[in-house]
């Protein structure tokens, strides 16, 4: 079938003007004050594309030109052991991984494939640039594998002690290559080897927060939510390394207000981080806009203790106008931390529980409603959202072969920008 695009302008968050899309924008270009920019679709109604593949049924809120192949949306399902054991009488379990007795078939199991079908689906079909994504780890295989499967050029930079997530089915199509910050460096490292490549105009960025695409495509687990509730929840609980999916629930939870079937309320907001790499918390605890301060190497020092890495990210979307503070300060709700021993038992509780082995990173979102239900933050009778962003590694690897990907270059991020290009550009022959 041809698909028509979805219709929809830009708003900056820190001013309100509207102004139209040029195609990739990431902020506003009258605008000095940082601030995200959000999709202001055309279309107020929340609709379900049934007549469209996988992900891609939520196509009406997101800011897409085309759709891709081999995509899969979350899973929302009512628990009853994982809410028995909690006292809880309402809770949802959205679902991003591998889990086919629900009916869950990421390939990658991990929600990032939400913001890879979403933001690959916004380039147009006769873009000649090839787009850079720096991940710690999931990000990456997301972007490699629906790239890969969909035949679109990909840069992904990389820390090479992060190379074990990228497992695949099969291995990737030549359009994706690999660069690798040395090990010992983090997420940051891998930042700053695919800002110099950006420096070229045969590369583009893709804009990580900033990008409309990323956000709408993650807020995906609230529709996915809302489709099976009937209602916006109460309550949504979350790991956070960036807070871009927070955010992203917020932005849709505004949506679904406008809307006007689901209910007029704001559901709380409970991201968490896992202990010692805290910056968050510790700055939402502090009532800071600002980000408390964190060193490099302090930074690095507390990426390499915690046991759910992805969660890493020193540079979060957290001060800028419709970031992350302004979400739970608008919506109301906390930020909790999570230590590693309580990662090892949730992650092993939930797979008793509810028969599934889940990602560190998503164990700290569970570990975090128990804490919630503790302190009386959450009630039992509320209609909570648990975000599950990962599982079902070691069900899929029961399942299929996997074969690992290795970089192709690993570049000391000291490298000027020109030479970075030059290896980049050669590693695609441009």
């Amino acid at each position: 079938m041809i698909f028509t695009p979805t219709k929809y302008k830009l708003m900056n968050c820190a001013t309100g003007r509207i102004f139209e899309d040029e195609g990739w924008t990431l902020a506003d270009p009258e605008c000095d004050t940082p601030a995200m920019v959000r999709a202001v679709y055309e279309n107020k109604r929340f609709q379900v594309r049934n007549e469209l593949d996988g992900f891609y049924k939520f196509a009406e809120w997101l800011p897409i030109k085309r759709t891709l192949k081999h995509s899969h949306a979350p899973v929302t399902y009512r628990s009853t052991a994982l809410a028995s054991y909690l006292g809880l009488e309402n809770l949802y379990i959205t679902f991003s991984g591998y889990f086919p007795k629900i009916g869950a078939c990421m390939e990658t199991c991990s929600f990032k494939e939400t913001e890879a079908y979403s933001v690959c689906a916004r380039l147009p079909e006769d873009n000649r640039r090839v787009l850079v994504v720096a991940s710690a780890g999931n990000t990456a295989r997301a972007f490699a594998k629906v790239c890969s499967d969909n035949n679109i050029p990909l840069l992904l930079s990389i820390p090479e002690d992060n190379i074990s997530a990228l497992w695949f089915h099969r291995p990737l199509n030549d359009c994706v290559k690999i660069i690798a910050a040395p090990s010992g460096c983090d997420y940051f490292d891998a930042i700053v080897l695919a800002d110099k490549a950006c420096q070229s105009p045969k590369f583009m960025a893709e804009g990580g927060a900033k990008n409309i695409a990323r956000r709408d495509g993650m807020g995906t687990t609230l529709l996915s939510a809302v489709e099976v509730i009937g209602r916006i929840p109460d309550a949504y609980f979350q790991a956070i390394g960036s807070g871009t999916g927070t955010i992203a629930v917020w932005e849709n939870n505004l949506r679904l207000i406008e809307d006007g079937r689901f209910g007029s309320h704001k559901m709380r907001l409970y991201p968490s981080q896992n202990a010692p790499f805290t910056i968050m918390y510790d700055s939402w605890k502090a009532r800071s806009r600002q980000l408390v301060p964190l060193s490099a190497e302090e930074a690095r020092h507390q990426a390499a203790e915690i046991k759910a890495k992805v969660l890493s990210n020193r540079k979060p979307p957290y001060s800028l106008a419709g970031g992350l503070f302004d979400a739970i300060s608008d919506a109301g709700g906390d930020i909790y931390k999570v230590s590693n021993d309580e990662i090892d038992f949730w992650k092993g509780k939930f797979l008793e529980l509810e028969g599934i082995d889940i990602y560190s990173a998503a164990s700290v979102a569970v570990a975090s409603l128990e804490k919630a239900v503790k302190d009386g933050s959450v009630k039992k009778d509320e209609v909570i959202m648990l975000n599950i962003t990962g599982g079902g590694e070691s069900l899929t690897k029961e399942h299929h072969d996997v074969v690992y990907a290795k970089p192709d270059l690993i570049i000391d991020t000291y490298l000027p920008a020109e030479e970075v290009i030059e290896k980049v550009e050669r590693l695609f022959g441009i």
